[in-house]
């Protein structure tokens, strides 16, 4: 069944691809829409990695959920926590397009991932009293857990991302509910170092506010701005970027991860707290016409690609850390032109497939003390193949 719908849909993107090529299909129009000679590799590659997600991951069960490895621990839950699940959500997501039929073909698995990323949703509310997306499954597969902005921003952007590809208004929705969430986390206390920001968290054990909880907020914000005109979503946008700058802008141009309330800062430079930003100041470009954010945009590109080229660092960075990173260098791509972006992705990409998997089982072993493939992993991988396979036009609609 696995090499079945492997050979059928992969032939089904080839075709779709050369039909493009042929001139049967047309070409979106735009600086950089022309579609790749390396489509009908990359969607094979990311059609592989999802089957061995499926394969080893998924929880056959009617939960519609995920193991958060292939070799469980003893510490390991009965299912993956919400941060991996919408990585595997995504991913399907992704995967819906490939070109022509061949994306079609995982229409039911998303409408799976629909079920499955529900299991998560707290409607009564965490600490601030609105719904949003817990860390980990709520009854009857679990017991709920403490909400993470970022978690919820990062199904929120997917939800535009299917909004804008499919015209779903139930998906736009959420995203708006989402937001509020996210809203509601400002650090509004005159009295801490750096006042503002978004809280990482609402459990009780961290106070970080994060690059990572404010600059995908700041994204999706202006993604909302962008689609509904309301001038509110772009004003908390812009104050948002500006706080991550005037807190967590390193020296060197890149962006460092949190502060903490005691006003020290966490000096990390996460590829993923580089991409949200990139993203951002392309869509808040979109959206102003202002010429500085797309300056900011293409400055940040080319500091973050010199900085993760040194060395390994790159390689040392997280899967799931660099998938986000470059969707959003090709989302900087679809405005600016050319291919330097995605050639370095398909570099990353070829490294993956190489070097980190598993040629018997598809699987990206990443190693650590469990010996085993993440769900984080796994899907991250997904991501990359799949959205270098997508017809370029596509790529406007990336976080």
């Amino acid at each position: 069944m696995k090499l079945t719908r492997l050979i059928q849909t992969t032939a089904l993107v080839t075709g779709a691809a050369l039909a493009v090529t042929m001139g049967a299909v047309p070409a979106v129009a735009g600086p950089g829409h022309e579609n790749s000679p390396g489509q009908p590799r990359n969607a094979a590659r990311a059609i592989a990695a999802y089957e061995a997600m499926q394969e080893h991951l998924y929880v056959d069960d009617g939960s519609g959920l995920y193991l958060e490895r292939t070799e469980p621990t003893a510490e390991d839950r009965q299912y993956s926590f919400e941060w991996p699940f919408s990585q595997a959500h995504i991913a399907t997501l992704d995967l819906t397009g490939l070109p022509g039929r061949a994306g079609r073909e995982f229409r039911d698995d998303l409408a799976d991932r629909k079920v499955g990323q529900e299991r998560y949703w707290n409607e009564t509310g965490g600490s601030t009293g609105l719904p949003g997306y817990d860390s980990y499954v709520r009854a009857p597969y679990g017991q709920g857990g403490d909400m993470f902005y970022d978690d919820n921003e990062w199904v929120a952007l997917a939800k535009v991302q299917e909004y804008l590809q499919t015209g779903d208004d139930a998906a736009l929705d959420r995203a708006k509910e989402i937001f509020a969430l996210v809203e509601s986390g400002w650090d509004e206390d005159p009295t801490h170092p750096s006042p503002g920001g978004v809280y990482w968290t609402q459990a009780p054990w961290s106070q970080d506010r994060n690059t990572v909880s404010t600059f995908p907020g700041a994204q999706l914000a202006t993604r909302l701005y962008l689609i509904t005109g309301d001038e509110s979503y772009l004003d908390w946008a812009k104050r948002s970027v500006e706080w991550v700058e005037g807190t967590l802008l390193a020296p060197n141009g890149l962006f460092w991860d949190n502060i903490k309330l005691d006003g020290s800062i966490d000096r990390t430079q996460w590829s993923y707290n580089q991409g949200t930003p990139i993203g951002t100041y392309t869509l808040l470009y979109q959206a102003t016409g202002d010429a500085t954010y797309l300056d900011k945009a293409t400055a940040l590109a080319e500091a973050s690609l010199a900085f993760y080229s040194e060395g390994t660092r790159l390689e040392d960075q997280p899967i799931f850390f660099n998938s986000i990173y470059f969707k959003n260098l090709m989302l900087l791509e679809s405005v600016t032109g050319g291919h330097t972006y995605r050639d370095a992705q398909q570099a990353y990409a070829d490294h993956l497939w190489r070097d980190v998997r598993d040629p018997e089982t598809d699987l990206f072993l990443v190693l650590d003390e469990s010996d085993s493939t993440t769900l984080l992993d796994q899907s991250a991988a997904v991501q990359i193949f799949a959205t270098l396979a997508w017809p370029r036009g596509l790529a406007s609609t990336l976080y």
